[in-house]
């Protein structure tokens, strides 16, 4: 085996390149060496190589935090073997830090994350720890595997607002994750699914995904058809943009649930707390996940979920610019790398 590999490396705010970076090797008894099979970009990525960055990173360190990959060499306190196909949670926590014994794990006060903090899977190899992987099935494609960690942090989230059969769903954004909690929704039995959408590629991906109604803000009074459609206004409102907070509460019924989700460090837009408070609006924040990832394991491998839907595009290694401007142009839902 070569003693390099090509990596996607975070150089700074707005500064990345595909590099050559040494293979990583076994160094400790519960590492992990992963040959990558597929890698997602997503609007993490495009927040940390904004600028200014919405998003923290440490530079030099190879990208990607969404992949899933195949056992080459394990540690031996690693309980894994070569040839074992895995998906990786890349939010390492301590274990013992105040937060993690209060059951908080996705509030830990020392996680760091691969990906971000240190080297993830935008590149032919990858080293993990054993406790951040979790075997899947032969038999899930890499391209669903790879969606692993998104649908682990949607599905947080979604256990949060306990979607009910009958009850109407309003999602704001149609990118990824809006689409994912649409897909939920319409699994959990929901009666209506509204979706806001304002980029033609995705307000299209929406209907072809069963959204019962797409709007575009732009051409739409959003709270108006949601009244219209759903009578009171939605039972849940899913945020997944990160500045839309006060759009959420002009949709909510009076006693429904939003769900913020989406994350925007530049966004501060006010909203009013009597509104709230007189509507008795329940607001759930949701940050990444905790038990997630067995569940998502078990929910990959049932294929009940149309996941190859979800993914418009997939680029090589070294065509990453290609799938970050797709991104950016609104012209693409899932974009995936293949390494190899």
């Amino acid at each position: 085996m070569s003693v390099t590999m090509q990596a996607v490396v975070f150089h700074g705010p707005g500064q990345w390149a595909v590099s050559e970076f040494p293979i990583p090797a076994v160094q400790q008894p519960d590492d992990v060496l992963l040959k990558v099979d597929r890698a997602g970009i997503c609007g993490t990525d495009l927040h940390i190589l904004a600028e200014p960055p919405g998003h923290p990173a440490t530079p030099g360190t190879i990208l990607g935090h969404e992949y899933t990959a195949t056992v080459v060499e394990a540690g031996p306190s690693a309980n894994l073997h070569s040839g074992d196909r895995v998906v990786i949670d890349p939010n390492i926590t301590c274990g013992v830090c105040r937060l993690c014994r209060m059951g908080m794990s996705n509030s830990c006060e020392n996680m760091t994350t691969l990906g971000i903090f240190r080297h993830g899977g935008l590149a032919h190899y990858s080293v993990a720890p054993a406790r951040a992987l979790h075997r899947i099935a032969a038999s899930v494609p890499p391209d669903e595997a790879a969606l692993a960690e998104p649908l682990s942090c949607v599905l947080h989230a979604f256990e949060k607002c306990g979607v009910f059969p009958g009850e109407s769903v309003v999602i704001l954004g149609a990118g990824p994750i809006g689409l994912l909690f649409l897909l939920l929704s319409k699994a959990a039995g929901a009666g209506k699914v509204i979706v806001v959408e304002s980029a033609a590629y995705r307000k299209k991906a929406a209907e072809d995904l069963g959204a019962s109604v797409v709007l575009d803000p732009h051409l739409h009074d959003c709270p108006g058809e949601v009244r219209a459609v759903t009578g009171l206004g939605a039972d849940v409102v899913v945020e997944a943009v990160g500045t839309l907070f006060p759009e959420s509460v002009d949709m909510v019924r009076r006693g429904g649930r939003i769900v913020l989700f989406g994350m925007n460090l530049h966004g501060t837009r006010g909203v009013s707390q009597y509104t709230i408070t007189r509507n008795e609006i329940t607001v759930f924040g949701t940050y990444i996940q905790k038990t997630a990832f067995p569940k998502v394991v078990r929910l990959l491998e049932s294929r009940i979920l149309p996941l190859d839907r979800l993914v418009t595009h997939r680029f090589r290694l070294g065509e990453v610019g290609g799938a970050l401007a797709a991104l950016k142009a609104g012209e693409a839902v899932k974009v995936l790398i293949s390494p190899w």
